[in-house]
């Protein structure tokens, strides 16, 4: 247990020197919202930090660190690559507005060090996966990667086919409805969802790593109550001509086909 300790607060460290840099590089371009970037490429550090102190090298170690690097890699760029040249996001615009010469302070707490704790939790069954002897892959472990092979897949297609529709001039003020956004509104989010529970699954096998079940739940909260479905929806409706109708027709998370008119 001692193991997996000092494996739990070696990872809080990295995330934690991961997340100072990113808030000082954040102060000179007045942009807090290069978090956004560095969430998908932490993950990638805890588990290879966890991955290079801990006490295991088997299959099961090297299949996770593999599914949460090419997982986070991926993310981390293309929310790098949707964001070049735009600045400050309008959330983060808000508050900085809100906080005045307070914000400094509050978004190394309140933006940078909150979202590396949010890390930290649901990272925990890839860092105790490393700190301990693992059975061999089972039933269990094969059902965790098709699940997020699933997910990825969503995510990755999903987040492509939103770029291209975008780039094209002739889709400005138009609702994205087809490909994977036919058959749920938030096939990304949906990817997300799958790809943690997957993870979850591959490393409850392992004799700690299966209490960890709060990763794919704090996720899940995240996704559709926090940062996701309901708060960008409430948006979204609001600005997006033609979205209560998308609604009618079109699941918010698990995919499903759309429904007819009536």
């Amino acid at each position: 247990m001692s193991g997996d300790i000092n494996l739990l607060a070696t990872a809080a460290l990295a995330l934690l020197v991961l997340m100072v840099l990113a808030w000082l590089l954040s102060l000179p371009l007045r942009n807090a919202g290069i978090v956004d970037v560095v969430w998908g490429a932490g993950f990638v550090v805890v588990t290879w930090v966890s991955a290079l102190t801990g006490d295991t090298n088997t299959t099961r170690s090297n299949l996770i660190t593999a599914m949460v690097t090419v997982w986070g890699a991926r993310l981390a760029v293309h929310l790098w690559w949707r964001s070049r040249g735009r600045g400050e996001d309008l959330h983060h615009r808000a508050m900085r507005k809100h906080a005045g010469d307070r914000f400094v302070i509050s978004s190394l707490v309140t933006v940078f060090l909150f979202q590396g704790l949010l890390i930290w939790i649901v990272s925990l069954p890839v860092q105790l996966v490393m700190s301990q002897v693992s059975p061999d892959m089972g039933v269990i472990a094969v059902l965790g990667v098709v699940i997020w092979g699933v997910g990825f897949f969503f995510e990755s297609v999903g987040d492509s086919q939103l770029v291209r529709f975008k780039a094209d001039p002739d889709n400005e003020g138009r609702l994205l409805d087809s490909g994977l956004w036919r058959y749920t509104r938030h096939p990304n989010y949906f990817g997300d969802f799958c790809v943690w529970w997957g993870i979850f699954l591959v490393a409850a096998e392992t004799t700690d790593a299966r209490y960890a079940v709060i990763s794919p739940i704090v996720m899940t909260i995240l996704l559709i109550h926090i940062s996701g479905v309901r708060p960008l929806e409430r948006s979204l409706v609001k600005h997006k001509p033609g979205y209560a109708d998308y609604i009618t027709r079109t699941s918010a998370f698990f995919p499903r086909p759309p429904r007819r008119a009536s």
